[in-house]
């Protein structure tokens, strides 16, 4: 359930507080880890760029988490930026299960 005043924290976020810091680890030691880029840890990390299921593969394995825990931050930030962006078109559709009970 997406929370409804907020916007859920970016995996970014996370992966820098919950895990760079606590670790001191460098974005460049992430990088080099998993085989990505630093940029691309940066741009994650800055929010600028999303968690892909390659991403969430390459982290999880590092980190012993699973590819869920991070596609679900990427999933949930996805719905909330989509409902901002389209909440007023989305309350415009009337439900097809009411309108067959009228």
């Amino acid at each position: 359930m997406l929370p409804p005043n907020r916007r859920p924290p970016h995996p970014g976020e996370i992966l820098k507080h919950e895990f760079l810091e606590p670790l001191n680890l460098t974005q460049q030691r992430i990088a080099d880890a998993i085989g990505v880029t630093r940029v691309r840890i940066n741009e994650i990390i800055l929010g600028k760029r999303a968690i892909t299921p390659d991403t969430a593969f390459r982290l999880a394995k590092f980190f012993d988490t699973t590819p869920d825990f991070w596609i679900g931050m990427q999933v949930d930030v996805d719905m909330w930026d989509t409902l901002q962006l389209n909440r007023d078109e989305y309350e415009r559709i009337h439900s097809l299960v009411t309108e067959k009970k009228s």
